[in-house]
């Protein structure tokens, strides 16, 4: 990780600059399974207590960590009694169902390249690109991953590189350029300056 940060306080001095008033790089790791990204699901547009609750009750009922098994024997009633919208009970059973046929091989994503994963996961109902980043960066640690479609990355390009618009992905490609092979790093910093109160 040290060696990330030198890299991007080298490379880019807006990131320098940024890296600076935030300090050492904390990301938290999650495991690459079946579990994270279900919960990855449960998550999707809730606030963190409300999604907690939820993905509680749901563990409750089908056991902690959650296995394809264990959501494929809970009813409709019971998933939908934990707090788990139609929607994302039919995404939630559509992770176990491929999983558990093996469409999707939780086992094998740390050997693919990430684009393999991306095309892997966004199989399943309700996993779209975003939530494949999300999981290649949070579950299966890779270094150099740019989430052009998260807002709380395109407001931070915005803000620091000084844009009148929410840059294009084109744009943020450009400007994240410099940061390889350590875009997933400096993502992290764009998220946490956003949290970060600045004088």
């Amino acid at each position: 990780m040290r060696h990330a940060v030198r890299h991007l306080k080298k490379a880019d001095p807006v990131m320098c600059a940024i890296i600076e008033r935030i300090g050492p790089c904390r990301m938290q790791y999650d495991e690459p399974r079946f579990h994270s990204l279900a919960e990855a699901i449960v998550y999707q547009q809730l606030n963190g207590k409300a999604a907690m609750q939820i993905f509680k009750r749901v563990t409750d009922l089908a056991g902690d960590p959650l296995t394809p098994e264990g959501i494929l024997k809970l009813s409709e009633a019971q998933m939908r009694g934990a707090g788990l919208s139609k929607q994302k009970l039919t995404y939630l059973r559509d992770l176990a169902g491929k999983t558990h046929s093996g469409v999707v091989d939780f086992a094998r994503l740390p050997d693919l390249p990430d684009d393999e994963v991306i095309t892997q996961l966004t199989q399943i109902k309700g996993i779209g690109t975003w939530t494949a980043h999300m999981f290649l960066m949070f579950a299966l640690r890779r270094p150099n991953v740019l989430p052009t479609g998260d807002y709380g990355i395109q407001m931070a390009v915005c803000k620091h590189y000084r844009k009148r618009k929410i840059p294009k992905p084109k744009q943020m490609e450009k400007i994240a350029k410099c940061w390889e092979p350590y875009r997933s790093v400096a993502c992290w910093y764009l998220w946490k300056s956003m949290d970060t109160k600045t004088m």
